[in-house]
């Protein structure tokens, strides 16, 4: 009941991209394989502006990393308190964590499309059309896991997935790093099960996150990460931003000569002159 009525509010969405799909087959002469790869690069267009908002957000997060880690550790006890001062710093700092998931949640439904369009392509084109890419697929309507081309594009998909997670994951920690760029792979099982023109789309769209993540890094000034205080020291009174004076030279010891008139007469001879 639930799957139905997903499918039934997506419905329109499936006729806008088995639209796209008609165009490029039709107006441009472009396979039925390619013209998914073209609507692919279309949708990730139209997404630019997303993107880039994510970028900014990204290098936010990265920029106040030092100060968020500060406020996370002073309520660390106190869940409710640290959620408040968390929000009102996003606020204060015009930051928006939730702005890097927004390229990957506007795809989701464009996803879910193009497997509808794929499930009932028979809507779409005419029968007896040819389905194949490059003449190593036979169709891109059938499962990933019904030919040996489509072990091939899982393994591309593997590849770019990893390498699209880790240009997404910028200053991450290691250990979440890694944790995004193998959760992923662990859906390969059920993606095995998906259409092969629905493992091409994801497949150009992973190779399209590389891409721009590599324009991006040549483009994109890096943002240095504002130091964190330091404490002063009890020993230094020193006011914070002044450059302290120059400890004073210990003054050389002078030797003093007794007055002229007292300078003693060392005799010669050691006795008493007569």
């Amino acid at each position: 009941m639930t799957a139905a009525l997903v499918f039934s509010i997506l419905s329109p969405l499936e006729n806008a991209v088995g639209w796209i799909l008609d165009r490029f087959h039709d107006n441009v002469g472009l396979s039925w394989a390619w013209s998914i790869i073209a609507t692919t690069i279309v949708v990730r267009i139209l997404l630019v502006p997303l993107t880039v908002r994510q970028i900014h957000s990204m290098q936010a997060m990265q920029a106040h990393a030092p100060q968020m880690k500060e406020i996370q550790k002073k309520y660390k006890g106190d869940r409710q308190k640290l959620n408040e001062e968390m929000m009102k710093f996003y606020k204060e700092n015009n930051v928006n964590p939730a702005a890097s998931c927004l390229p990957l949640v506007a795809q989701m439904p464009v996803f879910f499309s193009l497997y509808l369009v794929l499930k009932h392509f028979g809507r779409h084109i005419q029968s007896g059309a040819d389905l194949s890419w490059l003449h190593i697929v036979p169709s891109i309507t059938d499962k990933a896991n019904a030919h040996w081309s489509g072990y091939l594009l899982l393994g591309i998909y593997a590849a770019s997935q990893v390498l699209s997670s880790w240009f997404m994951s910028g200053q991450m920690e290691k250990a979440q790093r890694y944790v995004m760029m193998v959760v992923p792979l662990i859906f390969i099982t059920v993606i095995a099960n998906f259409p092969t023109g629905l493992v091409l789309y994801w497949v150009t769209t992973n190779l399209w996150t590389v891409g721009q993540g590599v324009v991006t890094r040549r483009l994109v000034p890096k943002t240095a990460a504002p130091a964190a205080p330091t404490k002063p020291s009890g020993k230094s009174r020193t006011p914070a931003g002044t450059v302290p004076a120059p400890a004073a030279a210990p003054q050389k010891q002078q030797r003093t000569t007794p007055p002229p008139g007292r300078r003693r007469v060392k005799r010669q001879g050691g006795g008493r002159r007569g």
